[in-house]
């Protein structure tokens, strides 16, 4: 397996989603869920895979903003997120967290979806698993949602980092449709329509290089964490602990790029300071 950060320009041609280029054990060993490799293909291991998910690989934008982004083909996925410790969002957490899904003998599927409103474009990526007949919806990559699987059913619920999210259904066949709400605050709307990897690669230009999109703009971080949810941004560190009150406090250059470090973002010095450029200019 490759893990050359060029652009592979098969990604997107055709129907496969080339998970033959993830390199599954090597994600699984920096989950630490390799002991899941043979386990049964069951709700409480879909749970865990998730979970360790989320806790070590954060959500973020940092390399199209330092203009390093090469795409999202699997092999420029394995290598920001789990080689080179850079954290990535839905297009890269979706696809590695389905090939390793399926590496471990669930059946999924891949969505797409739209961020906050039915109105915006389907640039959110997410994953279903079947599992004795039923369907889990699982969100790697949206920041601060899921820490865990939530069962598509419409008034489904689940908690997470001191916060309870519900999924509510609406349309049916080809318009069906899966809201879900973070205490009652809409999130993003999963629809059911078939996925391509040329979906993706549309969608992944569109939100890391449109001058509307708010990722090349903006600088976000956020991982769930033991005591919760952390959000950085170019001026802003946001502390959501599970059971205790959310706080906010404005920080600057050096304060954003120790809570990158902290949250498992690896830089070297010519990244952080082209980084602190980039904030000082802000």
């Amino acid at each position: 397996m490759s893990t050359s950060p060029t652009e592979d320009t098969r990604f997107g041609e055709g129907p496969s989603w080339h998970t033959e280029d993830f390199d599954i054990p090597a994600y699984l060993a920096a989950t630490g869920a390799e002991h899941l490799g043979g386990a049964p293909a069951t709700v409480d291991a879909l749970t865990e895979l998730h979970k360790a998910h989320v806790h070590t690989f954060p959500f973020a934008n940092v390399d199209i903003l330092l203009g390093t982004r090469h795409g999202v083909a699997p092999r420029d996925v394995q290598d920001r997120l789990v080689r080179r410790h850079r954290g990535g969002y839905c297009f890269d957490h979706a696809q590695i967290f389905a090939a390793a899904a399926e590496h471990l003998g669930f059946e999924v599927t891949r969505h797409l979806g739209r961020v906050h409103s039915e109105h915006n474009s389907r640039t959110h990526m997410t994953v279903m698993a079947r599992i004795d007949g039923e369907r889990w919806l699982c969100d790697p990559g949206f920041g601060f949602s899921l820490s865990t699987p939530i069962l598509v059913a419409d008034g489904a619920e689940s908690s997470g980092a001191g916060r309870t999210f519900t999924l509510s259904e609406a349309g049916e066949g080809a318009s069906r449709r899966w809201s879900l709400w973070r205490d009652g605050e809409l999130q993003h709307v999963t629809d059911e329509l078939p996925v391509w990897p040329v979906d993706v690669v549309e969608g992944d230009l569109f939100a890391s290089t449109h001058p509307s999109a708010p990722f090349p703009n903006h600088l976000m971080c956020m991982r769930h964490t033991d005591a919760g949810h952390v959000t950085l941004t170019e001026t802003t560190r946001t502390d959501r602990p599970s059971g205790g009150m959310t706080s906010h406090a404005e920080i600057g250059p050096d304060d954003v790029l120790a809570g990158l470090e902290e949250l498992g973002i690896s830089l070297d010095n010519s990244e952080s300071s082209q980084l602190r450029e980039w904030l000082q200019a802000r």
